[in-house]
């Protein structure tokens, strides 16, 4: 860490070893966004910059967090390359397949999907968590503004099927047929 302080550490992911005070201070941080008027986005970004300024210089951290406030400020063209540089740096776990979820979006609004499909589709096979469903929503995004409607249809509806109070089995067995000949 750049500053002196060393509080309790925290294990936020498996690439960066963060005290617990900054993870709260970005979540904090996070919890403003929607009080910040669209013409103080850069004042947002300026919050999480000081931030990450607080971090290791080589933190996948960093990059994350900003590419976060670049894409929630409605600029995925500046978002995508941070989001690499925070892969590439090793983030992982949670917030690695967050900032796969994030990057592939981003790459479909700049008109990357075929990117962005290629970075998803493997994560239909990691283990299990509270992100598969943004996984397939945001696969599906990808695959539709590549003209893969179908494709996306039955991920969607897959995906949506478990959510269902009733007619789950139907709904599952309508998205494997849509991918049928």
């Amino acid at each position: 860490m750049r500053s002196n302080q060393r509080l309790s550490r925290a294990r936020v992911c498996e690439c960066d070893s963060v005290d617990k005070d900054w993870e709260d201070r970005v979540t904090a941080a996070w919890a403003t966004f929607d009080s910040y008027p669209e013409e103080e986005a850069a004042a947002f970004r300026a919050v999480i910059d000081a931030l990450v300024a607080e971090l290791p210089d080589d933190s996948a951290l960093g990059p994350f967090e900003q590419a976060c406030a670049w894409d929630s400020t409605g600029h995925s063209d500046r978002a995508a390359p941070l989001y690499r540089e925070a892969l590439a740096r090793g983030l992982s776990g949670y917030k690695g397949r967050r900032a796969k979820i994030q990057l592939s979006s981003s790459l479909r609004n700049i008109g990357q999907a075929k990117e962005g499909v290629e970075l998803l589709t493997p994560e239909l096979d990691a283990p299990s968590d509270e992100l598969d469903d943004a996984v397939r929503a945001t696969l599906a995004l990808c695959l539709s503004s590549l003209g893969r409607d179908r494709e996306g249809l039955a991920l969607v509806l897959g995906a949506l099927a478990p959510h269902l109070p009733r007619y789950q089995r139907s709904m599952a067995n309508y998205a494997r047929a849509l991918l049928e000949p």
